[in-house]
Parts: structure tokens; C-alpha cells; sequence
């Protein structure tokens, strides 16, 4: 009954997924611009306020050494033979990204999590931390007080926690103090990069731009790549790219596939994965060892010893297979009903599912993640 239901869903998403496939999409739904993305931040801070739930210090020495280091640097000397014990910082790395076209004095979201061995970040606030790009720069600078969304309590031993209390995030928590460069207004071309590589979907952005901006204006590099010539007036290219994106386009069909999660057991399919006749029997086959432990008592003055016996016991159980006749299916909706006419449990449909890629009958590729 769960399976069914699962499939159900599944079939709802993907129907829902294949009446807007079938349909044109606008250019910016298909592709970014080269060069216009986001860049991620990170940054080392100190969480202060904590109430006694932040690092051991015995066990974490770097946060002593980030808290003396601090210290320093505000003008508080401290003798050479001082010994922290500090219960309320914890070191943390802050994370953050950076949008395209971020200007300075802009305010972004970052996400603070624990380095060492804190049980609890909620209440703290972060000191001021810089946050660096992969050049190494500084590119924001991070400050505020922290969001957990968790709870969590103990005592004598006990204890119940609530979502994950060593991370939080700080609302606008961070002010951008370098700007990322950006290409965009640079060079005779707009490079534009498909989100899914397809030669069919290339080309019939090419002939869609060159129909709504003359020919000649785009051309394809590649399966994912298209150039555009842009104005050569870099304020106009503002006007351009608006109604670049604008621009409705077809896509082609979608490859049929199949996507497995073996960790998890889910299995997701797109609207294009048909079915041709097979037959399947599928049964199960449950080994248990259980062990019982008992003592072996000698006789009085017998000078033996009393030691102790581990008997095992093995019991093999094989459930029936029945055989079911699967039908050749040309849709979403008969694939899933087919599906679940075998009532077999989401971990045994993962190796149903493989068996049929083998044996010819599943239509689709199968992606295991």
C-alpha cells in the first residue's frame, strides 16, 4: 500500500512536469549567462553568549587560541601562564554566497556552523568575521546574532534534542564589501549555457534567437554553449538581455530516465519511460542466526569448571514467487500501474527495475545516486 501510494505521487509530479515540458519555455528557464552566478564565502568566527554549551576548551585548543588572539588584538594582555576555561564560545566556519551584480554595502544571508565540539549554538552571537572567495579576498564581512531552529535539554544523563542546534543562519547577517566583477557588459558576444546539454534544444535556440533578432545574430558552440551578438553600446545591452530572456523556445523531448536512490530506496521517473512485456517473479529469501547463551555446571567434586556454552541456531526461510505478467506500457500512468501490480517493497523494486534494464523491457536509463 505505501509503494502505491509513493508511485501515485511520483505520477502526479511527473504529469504535472510533462504538461509543462511539452510546452515553450522562455529562454531563461532553459539557460544562464556565462558569468553571471553566485560565488560562495567562507569565513572563521568565534560564537560568543553561549550558555555553557559551547566548546570544551581541553579538547578544542583552537578556540583558546582564537579567543587570546582576539583578546590581543583588542589591546588585553594576558599573562603567559593563563589557562582558559571557557564554556560559552565555540568556533565556528560562516558560509555565505554572494549573488552576481551584488554592489557594496549590500546585506546577504550566512549560515554559521560549529567546528568543534559545541552542543549548542542557539543564543550566540557572532563576532565579526570575514568572509573570503577562492581568490582569497574579502568580500563581506559577518556580524549578528544567530537563528537555530532546534531545541534541545538534559539532565541525570537524558537528553532530547530537537532538529540540529549546531547550525544557524543570520538573516542579512552579512555586508558585502567588494564587488564581484562581472562580463556581462564586456566583448561583442553573450555566452549563453544551457542548463541540460542537448544538440536538438542548441539548435532550436539558435533558430528561435536568430527568427526574434535577425540572422545571424547566435550561433551554437556545442551541445550546451550558444554565443549571442550583443550591442555594442554596453548601456544598451540592459534592454538586450531583457528581451533575450524573454524569448520562447521548445525544447525537445526529455530522455527517459530513471533515477534510483540505493540509500534511500526512492525511485523517480520522467514522463518518457515506457515499458515493453516481461515477466517477473520475484520472491524472498530471509536468513536468521540466533544465538542463546547458556552456562555448562559440573558435577560437585567432579573438579571441573563452569564454563560458559554459545549454541546457535540457523533457520532459512523462502518465501513464494509468484510469477507476474508485466504489459507493455506507452505512458507514466500505465508504467507506475504496472509497477505496482508486482507489490514488491521500494528496496526489492530497485533490483526489479535493474533486472529489466538487462533484460530489455525497462526503456529508459538508469542513473543510481
Amino acid at each position: 500500500m505505501m509503494l502505491r501510494r509513493t508511485l501515485l505521487i511520483i505520477l502526479n509530479l511527473m504529469l504535472l512536469g510533462a504538461a509543462n515540458s511539452a510546452s515553450a519555455q522562455r529562454l531563461k528557464e532553459l539557460a544562464n549567462v556565462a558569468g553571471v552566478r553566485e560565488n560562495p564565502l567562507l569565513g572563521y568566527g568565534l560564537v560568543v553568549g553561549l550558555d555553557g554549551s559551547g566548546d570544551q576548551t581541553t579538547q578544542t585548543p583552537f578556540t583558546v587560541q582564537s579567543v587570546i588572539n582576539m583578546l590581543t588584538q583588542l589591546g588585553v594582555q594576558l599573562p603567559a601562564a593563563t589557562s582558559l576555561q571557557l564554556k560559552n564560545v565555540a568556533a565556528v566556519t560562516v558560509t555565505a554566497s554572494i549573488p552576481a551584480y551584488a554592489h557594496t554595502g549590500q546585506a546577504i544571508d550566512v549560515t554559521v556552523s560549529s567546528i568543534g565540539n559545541a552542543k549548542s549554538l542557539r543564543g550566540g552571537t557572532l563576532l565579526m568575521s570575514p568572509l573570503k572567495g577562492a581568490d582569497g579576498q574579502v568580500y563581506a564581512i559577518a556580524q549578528g546574532n544567530l537563528v537555530v531552529a532546534g531545541a534541545g535539554a538534559s539532565a541525570g544523563g537524558s537528553s532530547t534534542v530537537v532538529n540540529q542546534l549546531a547550525v544557524g543562519r543570520i538573516p542579512n547577517g552579512a555586508t558585502v564589501e567588494r564587488e564581484v566583477p562581472s562580463s556581462t557588459g564586456q566583448g561583442d558576444f553573450v555566452t549563453l549555457a544551457l542548463h541540460d546539454a542537448d544538440f536538438g534544444t542548441a539548435n532550436k535556440v539558435v533558430v528561435a534567437l536568430n527568427s526574434a533578432l535577425g540572422a545571424g545574430t547566435a550561433h551554437a558552440k556545442d551541445a550546451r554553449t550558444i554565443e549571442v551578438k550583443a550591442p555594442e553600446d554596453p548601456d544598451a545591452r540592459v534592454a538586450f538581455m531583457a528581451k533575450l530572456e524573454d524569448i520562447s523556445v521548445t525544447p525537445s523531448e526529455d530522455i527517459a530516465k530513471v533515477i534510483i536512490n540505493a540509500r534511500t530506496g526512492s525511485v523517480v521517473m520522467n514522463q518518457a519511460v515506457t515499458l515493453d512485456p516481461c515477466a517477473i517473479s520475484h520472491g524472498n529469501l530471509t536468513v536468521t542466526i540466533s544465538a542463546k547463551n547458556e552456562v555448562s555446571q559440573p558435577k560437585p567434586l567432579s573438579g571441573g569448571k563452569t564454563t560458559p556454552v554459545q549454541n546457535a541456531t540457523v533457520e532459512v526461510k523462502s518465501e513464494k514467487g509468484l510469477v507476474t505478467m508485466v504489459p507493455r506500457s506507452a505512458s507514466l500512468n500505465e508504467v507506475v500501474r504496472a509497477l505496482n501490480q508486482i507489490g514488491a517493497t521500494p528496496q526489492d523494486l530497485l533490483a526489479i527495475l535493474q533486472a529489466m534494464k538487462t533484460a530489455g523491457s525497462l526503456k529508459a536509463e538508469l542513473e543510481v545516486i
